[in-house]
């Protein structure tokens, strides 16, 4: 068995981004020479999540909507965690949206269903931020 590891770094020109990142992850693997295995994908930061959707710009609006009604961004008074930095509302929605996922690797490909692809959600932007693409197989 081989193991692959890599990381991206992400700046988002925003507070909050959907960004696509399959590509990247896709290219990773092709430099790995796994054709046969798992592929790990996880956001390095807590105020970041990586998940998996269909790309489609509404879809994307559908999520900044719904996360801002259930983590608001103001009034940052709302949260205890604020004071330094406010960002408690992107600790809470990189929570519902999560911090990994795991595909599968099969002829050298991202064994994916209709429409899937991989995406990378920053909701605490214009920095700097990294992404583990860890790759096991054979």
């Amino acid at each position: 068995m081989k193991s692959y590891r890599q990381e991206l770094t992400i700046t988002a020109p925003q507070r909050r981004a959907y960004i696509n990142i399959t590509p990247q992850v896709q290219a990773a693997i092709d430099k790995s020479g796994i054709s046969e295995g798992l592929c790990l994908v996880n956001a390095m930061h807590i105020t970041a999540s990586v998940f998996i959707n269909d790309d489609e710009s509404g879809l994307h609006r559908d999520f900044e909507t719904w996360l801002e009604k259930l983590a608001p961004e103001h009034p940052h008074s709302q949260y205890h965690h604020n004071g330094y930095e406010d960002n408690a509302d992107a600790h809470l929605k990189r929570q519902i949206m999560g911090r990994e996922v795991v595909v599968a690797v099969t002829n050298g490909r991202l064994d994916f269903g209709p429409w899937e692809q991989i995406f990378y959600g920053e909701y605490d932007g214009k920095r700097p931020k990294r992404i583990l693409i860890k790759i096991i197989g054979e």
